[in-house]
């Protein structure tokens, strides 16, 4: 029997597939390059946003405080006049970008270390390398891509900008289930 620790390698080894696919993606390829706009008047709305004193968070607006308050004319009519919208703030200062590829690395170390541990229940030593494959590659892009529709469906985020994510998660499923099935334990 299978376990976690016997497939130490290519977890490892998924996780930097993953990490280095993703940075060809993101720094190579221009396929995300129209995922944000700007804001019209972008200076202004920043400093209405300082005056206000707008914290870093996610914030909904308009915001009904209730779902009561929600279908209340008044809610109504701001939905109505709009815009409508969500928004994340972060804190001051530049993108921490070290910081965000390491915490990515230990997600996809986590995602791919989750694909091994279904992979122990579901698979022996003696597995073809093909179902070893579809298995890992399916729970990896279930992880990297499960969430993703959730924008479009719920946050008004575009479809095209959901699409090219998942095609991002797909391409992190094949890579993982590449990695699983050539580093797969023969059978002792």
């Amino acid at each position: 029997m299978l376990t976690l620790v016997d497939l130490w390698l290519p977890v490892l080894v998924a996780a930097v597939f993953v990490f280095v696919a993703s940075s060809v993606i993101h720094m190579a390829l221009p396929i995300h390059s129209g995922d944000m706009a700007p804001l019209p008047d972008e200076d202004r709305i920043a400093d209405a946003m300082r005056e206000a004193g707008v914290t870093p968070g996610h914030y909904m607006f308009p915001f009904p405080a209730s779902m009561k308050e929600m279908g209340s004319p008044e809610m109504l009519a701001k939905f109505q006049r709009g815009p409508v919208g969500f928004l994340i703030v972060r804190p001051k200062g530049g993108p921490a970008i070290g910081k965000a590829l390491l915490q990515w690395f230990v997600l996809s170390v986590v995602v791919s270390a989750c694909c091994g541990y279904v992979a122990t229940i579901g698979l022996g030593s003696a597995t073809a390398s093909g179902d070893v494959f579809r298995l890992t590659a399916t729970v990896a892009l279930l992880a990297y891509g499960g969430a993703i529709p959730n924008d479009a469906l719920w946050k008004g985020g575009r479809w095209s900008v959901a699409l090219r994510f998942l095609f991002d998660a797909l391409v992190y499923g094949l890579v993982t289930g590449a990695a699983f099935a050539w580093l797969w334990p023969a059978a002792s």
